[in-house]
């Protein structure tokens, strides 16, 4: 019930303090009567809705291009070496934040990026092209960030999922029956495998259609979407704006929904479309080229990831780099020396709030497993999506509305209440990636230790946790990045007091000193890496002299 609570009680009280504003009561401000003058000055405003219609659209398009990317990619090379291989190379991207993702995709592909550089001397470019790229009016260059990090998320929800199906026996069927790889695989499997991803599948959706810092970094600037334009009216000086920004708020909750809603049509469409091709014996026998397309797409997300990364390293060291050379002309430490001093207490609060929230999250999810075993009732569909919802509801929704209710209760415990946001938002993550594990370990082990007269705490402590320290401490690594990664609650319930590592790197977004932004957005991925570094090399430690225990 305390996990619950931490999960849904946030999400009500937010929701309830964005909906009153939104009706014009917020009597710290003078509103005392309920109205609908918010709305009215919410529909007034000039380019409201190309901003709404394109965070509905880039959250879909980033959405369905991630996911059939992935279903495409699982379909052909399930079963293959190759699957083994790409898991391996996919699976660090998870600890790369979206910001520094975005900022390396933008290094990338900007006018004076990287590729243009590539290919300048064959085509005699000596200036930058004069083309919109990051900032794109039509959002391409924020789907394709959102793509480069949502489907490395999606292929590894799918992975974990697919031992729950019979993969080798659906294979056999579908060749003795002349179907392709990817046809057998698609009506065999997909309907199975999808609705135990479905849940993720919806988080994409509510991230990617309200995200803030991607946006920022890579989305249009007029109108730019509807989420960026809330964080404005969020920090505008005026406090009566509060108002217009509790109605965007409620608006951009709507926007989400109809994007689920649109979600659950395509489902439909998917599901009717499925039943027809197979009732007409449809086996798309020749699916080579498919299949070496949604290879080459998952090549070029990891490849541009990697790249971006590179490229952030490349930046922080680099000195004088014109274009259109392809490297520095020299490399210094100058900008890592001028932004170390300031780095000091973003730095402090980004390890503080990701390692009190993520240490939280796993005490309560242990607690909540251990319960679990206890009782021998384990939550279905209905607990899944309560797990699910702090992901499925945009965070700005109801993040703004906890922070009118925290400056209303004139508290000043702003890093406390920082690190009870995150947990919000790190709990989930951590309950998924620790529940498998602990659920799969032999509990004639246990059994053995309480017969011999062991209490349940001894066998907690001295039994399950010692064989499972490297889920638990992969969980840790994965609610840390989790923290470390996230913006907007940073944003708002900091209020400029407390900032992160990513709050100051997206900040440095408007700017243009790719140096300084460099420095920041790799400090932002190393923070992340370290820690699953740690989770790897820790248990090797602690059992270096316990054959049975080494993996």
């Amino acid at each position: 019930m305390l996990t619950l609570g931490l999960l849904l009680l946030p999400i009500a009280f937010g929701l309830l303090g964005t909906l009153l504003p939104a009706l014009g009561y917020l009597p710290a401000l003078g509103g005392v009567a309920l109205g609908l003058d918010p709305f009215r000055a919410l529909f007034a405003t000039p380019g409201l809705v190309p901003a709404a219609v394109l965070s509905l659209v880039t959250g879909l398009v980033a959405t369905i291009l991630s996911l059939a990317i992935t279903l495409l990619f699982v379909a052909g090379f399930a079963g293959t070496p190759v699957l083994a291989r790409i898991q391996h190379i996919i699976s660090p991207l998870l600890a790369v934040p979206h910001a520094a993702a975005a900022f390396g995709l933008a290094f990338l592909i900007a006018p004076s990026g990287f590729l243009i550089r590539l290919v300048a001397p064959l085509f005699g470019i000596e200036r930058p092209p004069d083309i919109l790229i990051p900032h794109d009016p039509w959002g391409l260059a924020m789907i394709a960030g959102l793509v480069i990090k949502e489907t490395p998320f999606l292929f590894l929800v799918t992975l974990a999922a697919l031992p729950q199906v019979d993969l080798t026996a659906a294979r056999r069927l579908a060749a003795s029956f002349g179907y392709g790889r990817i046809a057998g695989f698609v009506y065999l499997l997909w309907p199975a495998l999808y609705r135990q991803i479905r849940f993720a599948v919806y988080a994409v959706i509510a991230y990617s259609s309200s995200v803030v810092d991607v946006a920022v970094i890579l989305g249009p600037n007029l109108p730019g979407t509807l989420a960026t334009r809330l964080v404005q009216w969020m920090n505008d000086p005026d406090l009566s704006v509060r108002f217009l920004a509790s109605a965007g708020a409620v608006l951009q909750l709507g926007v989400t929904l109809a994007a689920l809603l649109a979600w659950f049509g395509l489902e439909r469409i998917g599901a009717m479309l499925l039943r027809s091709f197979g009732d007409r014996g449809y086996r798309f026998v020749h699916d080579l080229t498919v299949r070496r397309l949604a290879m080459i797409a998952v090549t070029i997300i990891g490849a541009s990831v990697f790249a971006g990364l590179f490229l952030l390293g490349l930046w922080s060291l680099a000195g004088l780099w014109q274009f259109p050379d392809l490297l520095p002309r020299d490399f210094t430490l100058r900008s890592w020396m001028t932004t170390l001093p300031r780095i000091g207490d973003p730095l402090v609060t980004t390890l503080i709030a990701g390692l009190a929230s993520t240490l939280i999250a796993v005490v309560l999810t242990v607690g909540c497993l251990e319960r679990e075993i206890q009782t021998g009732r384990r939550g279905g569909d209905r607990s899944l999506l309560l797990l699910y919802l702090p992901l499925i509801v945009p965070q700005i929704a109801f993040v703004f509305g906890l922070q009118l209710l925290f400056v209303g209760s004139g508290s000043d415990q702003r890093l406390t209440a920082l690190i009870l946001v995150h947990l919000v938002f790190v709990l989930p993550y951590v309950f998924l990636s620790l529940a498998d594990p602990w659920r799969a370990l032999d509990r004639r082990y246990e059994i053995i230790a309480t017969a011999l007269g062991r209490s349940r705490l001894s066998v907690l402590l001295s039994i399950r946790l010692p064989m499972l320290i490297r889920p638990i401490l992969t969980a840790l690594a994965v609610g840390f990045a989790v923290s470390v990664g996230q913006y907007l609650p940073t944003l708002l319930i900091g209020e400029g007091r407390l900032t992160t590592i990513t709050t100051e790197a997206v900040a440095l977004a408007s700017g243009n000193n790719r140096r300084v932004i460099g420095v920041y957005a790799l400090l932002q991925t190393i923070l992340p890496f370290l820690a699953f570094a740690l989770a790897a090399l820790l248990p090797v430690l602690l059992h270096r002299n316990r054959r049975e225990m080494r993996v």
